[in-house]
């Protein structure tokens, strides 16, 4: 038997009486134990259309005998006789039953991701959860339940909106402080130019590379620093992680270089205060050349989103083709070191959010969503 965590919602109808409808058909369903279930609470909708009514939110605990995709399509099939409609993305809905944690199992697939990809900013989950699932493990932040909800709880809460070169991370991150009157941290200075390659032997380690490196993780922690951290309560939010540094130096320095870093960059990191939250922004390959592209237009103009790319007045395709592979490769290192086990990378967020970025408005949309969850 698996124990799983369940969300429940509702904001449409007779909103009390259709939850527990949905428990009591959870609680007769083949295959299924019903353990423990939450008070309801009343929250505001996040995200999605306009006008919608409040909604009554609370979590139930399970014990199961299902495989994840049965219990998903279980969950579905009570929504259906609650007649569930998904007409609109975050719409109103009768019934809401959301499958958070499926024991410590992690999938990744097109119909399920376990757990939950929004749970760990998510107040109106993780408080529910937390009364009845506190010390429930939640496997990709290295922590329980309890613990997500005090992550963020803290009275100053950082977020970091972070991307490879080209991922809009910069006007994702100020349009989430505009939108949640959080104060805004941008880096002082942008990565040291390079053209991101995936070469085995870097071909910009020169000699001085360490201490431009350097430079600029000096440059962004100072923002950071732990003595001197405000306490309003909205919140910072950084259009960096001060650990992305060391990942992209990575890529651009040779083995010993690298090491040389990574020694002088400890000491700067345990004295800066580490994100609660990232919001990792994802482009694909396509959209990431597309930008290359429109970069290269732009090179000649005061305004750029992208800025950060490479701008090139003329370059060949393959080596289009090369930047675009190294960048992508670049992401993909850069999610790993965000949801790298605590007790391997102990600054590491506990809760990060990946939201695809190829439309900019949309993963503004899903950030400015992700963090107003947490108030």
């Amino acid at each position: 038997m698996a124990r799983c965590l369940i969300g429940c919602g509702s904001n449409l109808g007779k909103r009390r009486e259709q939850l527990d409808l949905a428990l009591d058909l959870l609680r007769f369903m083949p295959g299924v134990e019903l353990v423990a279930v939450s008070r309801y609470l009343e929250t505001r909708p996040i995200g999605g259309p306009a006008g919608q009514g409040g909604y009554l939110n609370g979590a139930c605990l399970l014990d199961t005998d299902l495989a994840p995709h049965d219990l998903l399509g279980a969950l579905m099939s009570v929504e259906s006789t609650l007649e569930r409609r998904r007409d609109e993305r975050w719409g109103e809905r009768t019934v809401d039953l959301d499958l958070l944690l499926y024991g410590d199992v992690v999938v990744s697939s097109p119909d399920l991701t376990l757990p939950h990809p929004r749970m760990a900013t998510r107040r109106f989950v993780l408080e529910p959860s937390a009364e009845i699932a506190a010390e429930l493990p939640y496997p990709p932040g290295g922590c329980t339940v309890r613990e997500l909800l005090d992550n963020i709880s803290v009275p100053h809460p950082l977020v970091a909106v972070v991307g490879v070169p080209g991922s809009g991370a910069t006007e994702v991150a100020m349009a989430v402080a505009d939108a949640t009157l959080a104060r805004l941290v941008r880096a002082a200075v942008p990565l040291p130019e390079t053209e991101w390659r995936r070469d085995e032997a870097p071909r910009h380690a020169t000699t001085d590379a360490v201490s431009q490196w350097l430079a600029v993780a000096e440059s962004w922690q100072r923002a950071l620093a732990a003595d001197q951290w405000h306490d309003d309560p909205h919140g910072t939010i950084t259009d960096y992680w001060l650990d992305w540094v060391p990942v992209a130096a990575s890529v651009c320095l040779s083995k010993e270089q690298s090491a040389r870093f990574q020694s002088a960059f400890e000491p700067l990191a345990k004295i800066a205060v580490a994100p609660h939250v990232a919001i990792l922004l994802k482009v694909s390959k396509d959209e990431l050349r597309e930008r290359l592209a429109f970069r290269k237009r732009q090179a000649s103009r005061h305004s750029d989103v992208f800025a950060d790319l490479p701008a090139a007045t003329a370059v060949a395709a393959t080596e289009i083709d090369d930047q675009v592979d190294a960048l992508v490769h670049l992401q993909d290192h850069l999610e790993r070191k965000l949801r790298c086990p605590v007790d391997r990378c102990p600054r590491a967020p506990k809760a990060v959010i990946a939201i695809e970025a190829d439309d900019l408005a949309a993963a503004t949309a899903d950030a400015t969503a992700a963090v107003e969850a947490m108030l």
